[in-house]
């Protein structure tokens, strides 16, 4: 994938920020049905096919005419061609359907919602959205979906994931991408994102030292600046509104826990172990080894520093999003190249927790109550998960894009690599193969050398076994629109503005005061009451998951 999943991510949370301000708009759902019916009234295949079990449905039906089908993605960035590239080409005579997407910001997606007609598929990004939580108003489940029309996709699909999404009437409604599973994490397939890197020339100089406690920490960094005036001692992601890779990345870098001892929510901001490195961190900044500029830096300010090698070490947490970066630094400067090595470490023998794409995923799909033909739409769901669609949306089509190279592994062609590397945007247009992600999956990345660039290899391998599921934490905000939501939404922002304060204090008496103040603002802010609803979610969540 040419983009970063992250920044898409964190574009998609944008476009939902404000998703659906008041229930009614969602419950309305709008349009008519296309299909000449009932809306939500399920059509028949009697004269198409037969369900099976063993078979996927869209190599059973018989139907004739191209299906004309619109999705609408809320993402204004989505590319919306279809049928003219290697990929969508092959989906489209496989499926025998055209699909028209539409692309907008919230503004359009609440029209459909206002009463506007309705898309035959909708994807969103916001799991938390009122939208999503809704779903079974203006959309068809799954479940019903799959044993009427193609019972094949329960095969497919992950029954962990459909279990997560379930609404209280027990039926799941959307499905995403990138949702990533207990059996995924302990196959091993998915790839660390995070490491603490150095170049390779500075950590040679230097005598590889170790960094693992404050002390030793402080002290490479002081050396850095004395022996490579001209690099930043200590780099980090942009911060921008959130806390960079010194926030949750971080804690989960050095092993903070993710609960506290009765299996409630804990606060891992205020974590000990955590608070120390920050203090370090500060340290580091009054000693000159951490620059003002590194708070300010905008996402593509950072990349350009990362692309010309600028920073003598880096606590990155996206490698995958960086690699391109990382790969022209390399290819501009072998034997300087950036290494992973084990960095900070837990001042109280706790060991990496590793974050990955959580079981929730990204973007979230759905056939709505007004689509044409959903017998089509959910052969299309089917045919995107599986083996078949998911080597085909990463590799292409063997033989022509790519070929295997043994031991389960695959390689793309000479001249499509050579594209890959030398022409990317010719080879978005032509291919488009690792973009069309509706229902992307990272175990089908571990398939191919040629999935990641070379700069990131040695960095995943350096985190293999250091990965550790978050999925107790995940979507236990309390929800939009109530008063510990907004609570919740001045804490981040306070903790946002707090943690850098604390870093750029100029003595440890401001560092402890700035401590201070967000601790009282959390009392003045209902956190007690914040922490009772993540509990409870987080009970919840266990539950789910089959956990004790």
């Amino acid at each position: 994938m040419k983009e970063s999943k992250k920044s898409f991510r964190k574009t998609g949370i944008k476009l939902c920020a404000v998703l659906m301000a008041t229930v009614l708009i969602v419950s309305g759902c709008g349009g008519g049905s296309k299909g000449g019916g009932k809306k939500g009234e399920l059509i028949s295949i009697e004269d198409r096919y037969t369900p099976n079990a063993d078979t996927p449905a869209w190599q059973l039906d018989k139907k004739e005419e191209t299906t004309e089908l619109t999705w609408y993605v809320n993402a204004d960035w989505w590319n919306s061609e279809f049928g003219n590239d290697v990929v969508t080409k092959k989906i489209k005579e496989d499926l025998n359907v055209n699909i028209k997407f539409i692309t907008g910001d919230d503004t359009k997606l609440n029209t459909f919602f206002a009463g506007g007609e309705m898309p035959d598929l909708i994807t969103v990004f916001d799991s938390n959205s009122s939208v999503v939580q809704k779903a079974d108003t203006w959309a068809y489940s799954l479940n019903d979906l799959a044993e009427k029309y193609d019972p094949y996709f329960n095969k497919v699909a992950a029954q962990d994931t459909l279990s997560w999404f379930q609404l209280k009437d027990s039926k799941t409604y959307g499905y995403p991408n990138y949702s990533n599973t207990q059996t995924d994490y302990e196959r091993g397939q998915i790839p660390a994102k995070t490491a603490f890197i150095v170049r390779k020339d500075v950590y040679e100089a230097l005598g590889k030292p170790s960094m693992g406690t404050p002390e030793e920490f402080q002290n490479v960094l002081k050396e850095i600046k004395s022996r490579f005036p001209s690099l930043i001692p200590f780099g980090f992601n942009s911060i921008g509104e959130g806390t960079g890779s010194l926030g949750d990345v971080f804690q989960d870098f050095i092993g903070v826990p993710l609960e506290d001892p009765n299996g409630g929510f804990y606060n891992r901001n205020l974590d000990e172990d955590y608070l120390t490195w920050l203090k370090t961190l500060n340290a580091a900044y009054r000693d000159g080894s951490i620059s003002d500029d590194s708070f300010a830096d905008d996402g593509p300010t950072f990349e350009e520093k990362v692309k010309s090698g600028k920073y003598a070490t880096m606590l990155l947490d996206g490698t995958p999003q960086q690699g391109g970066n990382l790969q022209i630094f390399l290819s501009a400067n072998p034997d300087k190249e950036y290494i992973a090595i084990d960095g900070p470490q837990s001042t109280v023998g706790n060991k990496p927790m590793l974050n990955q794409s959580g079981i929730t995923g990204w973007m979230i799909n759905f056939i709505t109550k007004d689509c044409k033909d959903p017998a089509k739409a959910i052969q299309i769901f089917t045919y995107l998960l599986s083996d078949e669609g998911q080597m085909l949306v990463n590799y292409g089509i063997e033989g022509e894009t790519y070929k295997a190279a043994g031991e389960g592994k695959f390689e793309l062609l000479p001249d499509v690599k050579e594209l890959q590397l030398n022409n990317p945007d010719k080879f978005k247009k032509d291919y488009r193969m690792g973009e069309f992600i509706f229902f992307g999956h990272d175990r089908y990345k571990a398939l191919s050398d040629d999935s990641f660039p070379e700069a990131i290899k040695q960095m995943q391998e350096w985190g293999k076994g250091k990965l550790m599921p978050h999925f107790i934490l995940e979507n236990i905000d309390p929800d939009q629109g109530t008063l510990e939501a907004r609570a919740l939404s001045a804490i981040n922002t306070k903790w946002n503005t707090t943690m850098v304060s604390m870093i750029r204090s100029k003595s440890e008496a401001e560092f402890d005061s700035s401590l201070a103040a967000y601790k009282s603002f959390l009392d003045e802010n209902n956190w007690d009451k914040i922490v009772k609803v993540r509990s409870e979610k987080m009970q919840k969540n266990k539950e789910k998951l089959g956990m004790k």
